[in-house]
């Protein structure tokens, strides 16, 4: 009878025993969860966008003639001073080569030229004889006349005979400087390079005849060397290009249209991943009234606009940046130093509102929220969320309202 009992009682004791394992093993446990806070702090709404800087006054020096350009020594980086600095030196064109006939045509002027000169030294010896012998007998005229011995009228033929000489004379000299003009001309018409090259070397200069100094428009820096070796170019090619980089230096941005609607001048700009360090503070400057058309690397087709950006911290802030450099824009288009934030990812869609599960006391509960501004990572809170509620971050698809959560532990 005894071992009847003891057997019923362990029987019923380890009834006892498997109930409350499997009571603990299938109870609901609270779901592990991120939890985060609302709190008042500053936001910001910003257009992010990568940009360049540049030179706004970038000046590209070209070749003011046809010529040869000789190889330029000035190296990027170099400083300028304006209308002073010889950046570049260029030669006039080469004469052009002759075939057979334009040269024995050009032969036959230079001999023209040479015996025409010949003929006009010739006339000017006779010019000269002829002024001789009319001052001769304009002397012995005005001698007798003071003697009473001719007349007046005689005196007067003399002048006049004496003045045309004089007027002869003169045009024989100046019929010769026109000879001598029209055979140099002539002689221009049969010089080459090698030519040049001669008269360089006979006339005793240290530089070509014809050298072209091509002096910087401005005072900055080289910026970048277009064209250094030696060669031939036709008048405006580019050679360099220089500016100021000191105090000259802005962005441009590159906006989507959508954007840019809600960009102005005057926007505070963060300058961030320049290569220096901290973030540098810049202003709007202007916004391009028009867009175009530019494809993305995925091939999609954007319509963009250009935003200008003024630096606003000192040079010295910048030092190291040049023309070209790339740059992260934060254009802000919107702030508060005290706004009521809660995290973006614990935000969810609940038919056209926003909803957040609130945590109390363990227990997830679905509150509706008004949102204002939200910059991805932050957003402002109108109503429905006071300060220091809790909210789940990242809420699951299969957490329900009145669900036992669980801070999840971080390892």
């Amino acid at each position: 009878m005894a071992r009847k009992r003891s057997r019923s009682f362990l029987t019923i004791l380890t009834v006892i025993l498997l109930g409350a394992v499997l009571v603990f093993a299938f109870r609901p446990r609270p779901t592990s969860v991120d939890i985060g806070e609302v709190t008042i702090d500053r936001m910001i709404v910003t257009i992010d966008e990568e940009g360049r800087t540049r030179v706004h006054d970038a000046y590209v020096i070209s070749t003011p003639v046809a010529g040869r350009l000789l190889r330029v020594d000035v190296e990027p980086g170099d400083a300028v001073e304006r209308h002073k600095t010889v950046v570049a030196q260029m030669l006039s064109s080469n004469p052009a080569a002759l075939d057979v006939r334009s040269r024995e045509q050009a032969r036959s002027a230079v001999a023209a030229a040479e015996a025409a000169l010949r003929l006009a030294r010739a006339e000017l010896n006779r010019a000269i004889a002829d002024k001789e012998l009319a001052d001769t007998d304009l002397e012995r005229a005005r001698t007798l006349r003071r003697n009473g011995t001719v007349s007046e009228a005689t005196l007067d033929r003399a002048i006049r005979e004496a003045r045309a000489a004089q007027a002869a004379f003169d045009m024989a000299e100046s019929a010769i400087e026109m000879r001598q003009a029209e055979l140099e001309n002539a002689r221009a018409q049969l010089m080459g390079f090698d030519d040049q090259q001669r008269l360089s070397t006979t006339r005793g200069d240290t530089q070509q005849v014809d050298e072209i100094p091509i002096r910087a428009p401005t005072t900055g820096r080289v910026l970048r060397v277009i064209q250094q070796s030696e060669t031939t170019l036709p008048a405006g090619a580019p050679i360099l290009e220089v500016g100021d980089i000191d105090s000259d230096l802005e962005v441009i941005v590159e906006l989507l249209s959508t954007d840019a609607v809600q960009v102005a001048p005057g926007d505070r700009v963060l300058i961030e991943k320049w290569g220096g360090p901290g973030t540098l503070n810049a202003v709007v400057e202007r916004v391009d009234p028009w867009g175009f058309t530019k494809f993305s690397a995925l091939g999609v087709e954007e319509q963009r606009v250009n935003a200008i950006i003024r630096f606003a911290d000192p040079q010295s802030a910048q030092a190291g940046l040049g023309h070209g450099f790339r740059v992260e824009a934060r254009i802000i288009v919107w702030e508060d130093d005290d706004a009521l934030v809660v995290p973006s990812s614990a935000l969810f869609r609940d038919g056209r509102n926003w909803s957040v599960f609130l945590v109390d006391d363990g227990i997830a509960q679905r509150r509706q929220v008004d949102i204002g501004h939200n910059n991805g990572i932050q957003a402002q809170v109108l109503n429905g969320l006071k300060p220091e509620d809790r909210v789940i971050l990242y809420p699951a698809s299969g957490l329900i309202d009145g669900m036992r959560v669980v801070q999840r532990e971080i390892r």
